[in-house]
């Protein structure tokens, strides 16, 4: 995106109001009319088609603008194409039942706070999204929590703490593929390097929970002791399938790129089926187009286990390509870069550029709400800043995640913080104290700008 070249020099102020518009029009459209990111972004494309217009910018060289930004995230389609086959090759397998099975053994009455901000990082990690958790095994865990009569906030921030820590460190989550790829890095590399901030961040987040736990006696945990006896009526959970977890993990560490590591994953999970389930092929090529589907009859088990599939991809693919295609209008009329050059006798530190991108980061997620363009739009915006100051894209693609994905639910209008609060019962406001991870998560990606540690430089 940083490489396409402005064939207009607009002045701030226009630079500035159509900035203030598209904000404008993406918060009320998101926040006040709870409308998909989409129709606001397209909106927006039209917006600045106009403006291109009535500078009498041709159509062709606006057009070559918003095919170079979308082309900016083929890689990153490819890759969500792959995920959505991972996930419900993993589902067909066993994989991610018998991990979520797993962590369900780890509930008692001790340590609740801290225990349920384990479970959800695992099961968050397992399938790769922050809200499917909050809405299956999060409702159990808050409604556990009111009939302990312990405190729903710091129930629910326990919850969002841990389905957050998943999201982002889950090479199943479009977030985290999208932060890596955006900025041309391999995804195992940024997961790795996302450890210096988040296993403080976690570690930290657990010892305050532990120390708020209260000690209980007892409680109503017939809820877990049902959803694990669902889980092993599916059959689907045996010890073998855990392998195409080593899998992957082994191929990560061995450097093997991120496509063809969820392909030979995918892969295996799809032979390792058999076991326990004979698949016709056209019923193995529909599940991996169409995703997976559970059918125990427990709904919120089902509503877990019922993922995957290209198809269930389509959502964030159109997103990205429309943002980015925005992003190119932008970079094309010159407009990011003249706001950047506003700023630009500001951010000649390392510290003065992670602070700028995490403060826009956070601002796009209050002003429009949205986690994803938080996450494009700051990758777009600080690529070349950061090569300034000599700092490898693997620590823009950090700050993006620590400032932007764990961000989103601590907004009361955001995207996030919306569902959350429908589903839990419980509003941002109430929880926000309590999110520790998500609270921790910006303020050590900030502080590590500051005193230069667990920076990479470019060689």
């Amino acid at each position: 995106m940083f490489q396409i070249k402005a064939i207009h020099s607009p002045s701030v102020v226009a630079s500035a109001l159509l900035t203030i518009s598209i904000v404008v029009m993406m918060s009320t459209s998101i926040i006040l009319f709870e409308s998909v990111p989409h129709i606001p972004i397209l909106f927006s494309i039209l917006l600045l088609l106009g403006y291109g217009f009535f500078k009498k910018i041709s159509f062709k060289n606006l057009e070559k603008g918003l095919v170079e930004g979308a082309g900016a995230g083929m890689s990153a389609v490819f890759l969500f194409f792959f995920i959505g086959i991972l996930i419900s090759s993993w589902m067909m397998s066993g994989t991610i039942p018998t991990l979520i099975y797993a962590g369900f053994h780890l509930i008692t009455p001790a340590f609740f706070f801290a225990i349920v901000f384990v479970v959800t990082s695992i099961v968050g990690i397992s399938i790769g999204s922050s809200l499917t958790t909050v809405a299956t095994i999060g409702v159990a865990f808050i409604g556990m929590a009111d009939v302990l009569e312990l405190s729903l906030p710091l129930a629910a921030g326990a919850i969002v703490s841990g389905a957050f820590f998943g999201d982002k460190m889950s090479p199943l989550s479009d977030t985290t593929n999208l932060a890596s790829s955006i900025v041309g890095v391999d995804l195992f590399t940024h997961i790795r390097n996302m450890g210096w901030t988040t296993i403080p961040a976690f570690l930290l987040s657990l010892l305050l929970f532990g120390i708020l736990s209260p000690s209980v006696s007892g409680g109503e945990f017939t809820k877990i002791t049902l959803f694990q006896e669902t889980l092993l009526k599916t059959e689907l959970v045996h010890w073998y399938t855990i392998i195409p977890l080593f899998v992957l993990f082994a191929l990560s560490m061995k450097k093997v790129p991120a496509l063809v590591t969820l392909a030979i994953s995918s892969a295996v999970a799809i032979g390792l089926s058999y076991f326990h389930h004979q698949y016709g092929v056209s019923e193995v090529m529909g599940i991996l187009f169409k995703g997976f589907v559970s059918s125990t009859g427990v709904e919120e088990v089902d509503v877990l286990l019922s993922r995957g599939g290209m198809n269930s991809m389509m959502f964030t693919v159109g997103l990205v390509l429309l943002a980015l295609s925005m992003g190119g209008l932008l970079f094309t009329l010159g407009i990011v870069q003249r706001l950047l050059a506003t700023i630009e006798a500001l951010l000649k530190k390392v510290s003065s550029v992670i602070l700028a991108s995490a403060l826009t980061a956070i601002s796009i997620n209050v002003l429009i709400g949205e986690q994803y363009l938080s996450i494009l739009l700051t990758g777009q915006a600080f690529r070349k800043p950061y090569e300034k100051v000599g700092l490898a894209n693997k620590n823009l693609s950090r700050v993006m995640e620590d400032a932007g994905t764990v961000v989103n639910p601590l907004v009361p209008w955001s995207v996030c913080g919306i569902f959350i609060a429908d589903v839990l019962g419980v509003s941002p406001l109430a929880y926000l104290p309590f999110a520790f991870f998500c609270l921790l998560s910006p303020i050590l990606t900030i502080g590590y700008g500051y005193v230069g540690k667990t920076l990479t430089r470019v060689n």
